[in-house]
């Protein structure tokens, strides 16, 4: 960053202003989550699941290090008193959380993950309530409720008759299991030790590529090995700073400006932006069930966090 002449106006530059604009971050954010989801669906068949999640975990750990160094021995001994709880946010929110997501990308579209993404904010409060004891009120209750009606509609792909004959899309249920990862995670934020964010981050980078590492190995004994293509490349590429480190440094942002209760609903773009660029790159098609499951969990979401508020996801 070069230092600007004495001639150069000492009022906000295009960067200040950039910064401060908690919307246009939130609104970002959300675009870098929609473009995870897409991509991830985009590399199916193209490059295994695990090793997406591998590489996105294993660049910003390289990234992060010089960042972190001083900061890491400083924090160390809280690490250590409270490692249990740590390594389980690590790889709860990381590791497991990630390498889900991109395997049920496998097997499902961007649209079904993206909408089944808002369902997050009810599940916790569900986990809060049986994990912690924390108080369920009764609009969280028909927030939780109405939630679920919209997630039947989604796994149902509109038909009830799925229900019945239990033929549900493998990759759906697969990301309902991944949400409920998350939401266990986000419940066990209030456990984390005080150490900086950025360490945290860096923990997070480093236990999800480690464990990481042996799965995506065994993808490669399998045979299912990254193509050398330009899908590849730009998978690769994408998933490592976008979805992670940029997202999260804008999510942050966003909140230190405008707090988590008016940042929280920047989210529900998420499926808004998936639609988008599915329907245009991907050549997905936006079915009603999609509307009316979306509806229904955006619905169920407003009643759930009409008491008191819950974290949200990351994608």
């Amino acid at each position: 960053m070069t230092a600007q002449s004495p001639s150069t106006p000492a009022s906000p530059g295009l960067v200040a202003r950039f910064s401060g604009n908690a919307y246009l971050l939130l609104a970002l954010t959300s675009l870098f989550w929609s473009g995870n989801h897409v991509i991830g669906r985009a590399a199916g068949g193209e490059v295994p699941p695990l090793t997406i999640a591998l590489v996105r975990w294993l660049v910003p750990t390289l990234l992060l290090w010089p960042f972190v160094r001083q900061k890491l021995r400083q924090d160390w001994p809280t690490i250590v008193a409270h490692w249990k709880i740590v390594f389980w946010l690590a790889f709860s929110g990381g590791a497991l959380f990630t390498s889900l997501q991109y395997v049920g990308l496998q097997h499902t579209n961007a649209l079904n993950v993206s909408v089944l993404n808002s369902l997050v904010p009810v599940l916790i409060v569900v986990v809060s309530a049986a994990v912690f004891r924390d108080r369920v009120s009764r609009m969280q209750l028909a927030g939780i409720v109405v939630s679920s009606l919209g997630v039947v509609a989604i796994v149902a792909h509109g038909d009830l008759t799925n229900l019945r004959a239990l033929a549900f899309n493998e990759g759906d249920l697969i990301t309902l299991f991944t949400m409920l990862v998350f939401a266990l995670y986000s419940t066990s934020l209030r456990l984390s030790p005080r150490i900086e964010p950025l360490t945290m981050l860096f923990i997070l980078a480093t236990v999800s590529t480690v464990v990481t590492l042996p799965f995506a190995a065994w993808e490669w004994a399998g045979g299912f090995t990254p193509k050398a293509t330009w899908l590849t490349f730009g998978t690769l590429a994408y998933v490592s700073f976008f979805p992670g480190l940029f997202a999260y440094a804008l999510w942050n942002r966003g909140i230190a400006l405008i707090g988590a209760n008016r940042a929280g609903p920047f989210l529900h773009l998420i499926p808004v932006f998936t639609a988008v660029i599915a329907t245009t790159v991907l050549g997905e098609h936006l079915y009603t069930f999609h509307i009316v499951g979306f509806a229904l969990i955006l619905s169920g979401v407003y009643l759930a966090s009409r008491k008191g508020t819950s974290p949200v996801p990351k994608g």
